[in-house]
């Protein structure tokens, strides 16, 4: 008899579990089941595609550059269908990674717009992230070679009035969520969490190489190591006029980095706001961001010449000299009659 009990005991709770279980799962489908006839991807996406200023204004690329670039992905992140149900298209795919990128909305904000679930919007952000370095880079952040290095030099020479210059350095901080267990590694001078961007530009805003994911304790002295090929300012405030000259020559041709980090974030506001993620889908999403900066200005190339000509550079002070020698050539040569530059005097006596 006790042994009927309990077995009766045991399948009406197991009734009640598989009761409990089904209306969860059907709470879940019903949410999610919609998705080809309420998810964003399939109804307001398609009617942006009618209105490139909108499509651009949500997916800060435009129409073109974005079924270009699907063309090029698309293969990689393209799922099979399962005889249980469809897969999320490589084109949904692509979408929900640009509009994270473009808006830096909370994975749970984009699952349910897009009537995905939580889980599956972070595995195709890291899969689509990782995709598009990997399709990109070949193309849009090659290492420079030969001919290559000169142009970049020559670049420089014109527009920011630097010779033998071959690309601008600097870090930038990308604040991410403190790590669990991970001490202060990641705790920065600013008094937040982060990893590290460290990129070489050139004259143009492109991305020449980055290093992602160098710990937020890292200075910019720790990072960068004394080299004679390696220029900043120098120090101090009661400088002879050729070093005044220098440093707001050397500011000019650093300014590019600094430009190309703001337009980075103002493209992908994403870094508008703490990276809810671990460092590592951080690096990859840094990285991501960074070859798409390169690839949507390698489309963008009758850009308006306005965007590359001088502005007056921000003044760093606390700066240290590096490469003292070298230093001090180029700043007798931009005091030199074949060196100066017509805006330089003006410029450093304002």
């Amino acid at each position: 008899m006790d042994r009927r009990r309990a077995l009766a005991l045991a399948l009406i709770e197991f009734d009640r579990e598989s009761n409990r279980q089904e209306n969860r799962y059907i709470w879940v489908h019903n949410i999610l089941k919609e998705r080809k006839r309420h998810g964003e991807y399939h109804h307001l996406v398609q009617e942006l595609r009618l209105n490139d200023g909108r499509f651009k204004a949500y997916f800060r690329m435009s129409r073109q550059d974005f079924d270009n670039l699907l063309s090029i992905v698309g293969p990689t992140i393209t799922k099979q269908d399962t005889n249980y149900r469809d897969s999320i298209g490589p084109a949904e795919r692509l979408s929900i990674c640009i509009r994270y990128l473009a808006t830096g909305d909370s994975y749970r904000s984009i699952a349910f717009s897009y009537r995905v679930g939580f889980s599956t919007v972070v595995g195709i952000v890291q899969e689509v992230c990782e995709a598009l370095w990997s399709c990109l880079v070949q193309d849009y952040m090659p290492f420079p070679k030969g001919e290559k290095w000169r142009a970049i030099a020559e670049d420089f020479a014109m527009i920011c009035g630097f010779p033998n210059c071959v690309g601008a350095i600097d870090g930038k901080h990308i604040v991410i969520q403190a790590p669990a267990n991970s001490g202060s590694m990641y705790y920065n001078y600013k008094g937040s969490y982060s990893i590290v961007l460290l990129a070489m530009v050139d004259a143009r805003y492109r991305f020449l190489m980055v290093d992602v994911g160098a710990y937020g304790k890292s200075s910019d002295g720790g990072t960068l190591s004394l080299s004679a090929n390696m220029m900043r300012p120098y120090p101090g405030l009661n400088l002879a006029p050729e070093q005044r000259v220098f440093n707001y020559r050397l500011s000019t041709a650093r300014r590019m980095v600094e430009c190309a980090f703001g337009i980075l974030a103002s493209q992908w506001r994403v870094y508008r706001r703490s990276l809810g993620v671990s460092p590592e889908t951080a690096k990859k999403v840094v990285k991501a961001t960074c070859i798409l900066h390169n690839y949507i200005r390698g489309h963008s190339e009758e850009e308006d010449p306005s965007t590359l000509s001088f502005m007056p550079p921000e003044s760093s002070p606390g700066m240290q000299c590096v490469g003292q020698v070298g230093s001090n050539r180029f700043a007798s040569y931009f005091s030199s009659p074949i060196g100066r530059a017509s805006w330089q005097n003006v410029q450093n006596e304002s």
